[in-house]
């Protein structure tokens, strides 16, 4: 009788050591579509930082397959992308109060809207809905070649004008970002 209780301490023992580890933080550097990230800084040393993740082309078409026309896409893969900024931004012509984001753009064929969210820490998708919107904002879209394999977003800041930039397969599509005081 006294072997019965040893004995259950030693499976429950065994289990709990043959268990996998519990959750753990995964190395996101080694995810297909890994994160990446684009700065910008005003010449007052204010900043608009963005983190995404960079799906890759792999053979698939990519703007009005993958990523529909005309519907909200989550701007790369994984969590939603952020946009991070600590000053005032015309965005397009609209304003954006300094603060945390998150981005949306909705791609067509010859233009794009960035989406700046008020709802942010969630996962890329499903795409919040319009009441969460803060801004929607005309972007200008390109074609170009060779393809871009790897989606990128791009900052750049010109004069007074941070260039926010979106490229992947075929096409660009760009914003202004300019401070306010």
């Amino acid at each position: 009788m006294t072997k019965t209780p040893w004995l259950c301490l030693a499976l429950l023992l065994g289990f709990v050591l043959s268990a996998p580890p519990a959750r753990t933080q995964q190395d996101k550097s080694k995810r297909p579509s890994p994160p990446a990230k684009a700065d910008c800084s005003f010449k007052d040393g204010k900043t608009v930082h963005i983190d995404y993740s960079s799906p890759r082309m792999k053979g698939r078409k990519i703007f009005g397959g993958l990523v529909p026309f005309g519907q909200p896409w989550r701007t790369g893969a994984n969590e939603a992308t952020t946009f991070v900024i600590d000053t005032n931004l015309m965005v397009g012509d609209q304003n954006v109060p300094a603060g945390s984001y998150t981005l949306f753009t909705v791609p067509n064929e010859k233009s794009w809207s960035l989406i700046v969210s008020k709802k942010t820490g969630e996962w890329g998708i499903p795409y919040p809905g319009e009441a969460d919107d803060l801004v929607r904002a005309k972007m200008k879209a390109s074609q170009f070649t060779p393809p871009v394999e790897n989606m990128t977003i791009d900052l750049k800041l010109t004069g007074d004008v941070c260039t926010l930039s979106v490229s992947w397969d075929q096409t660009l599509a760009t914003i202004g970002l300019v401070e306010t005081k």
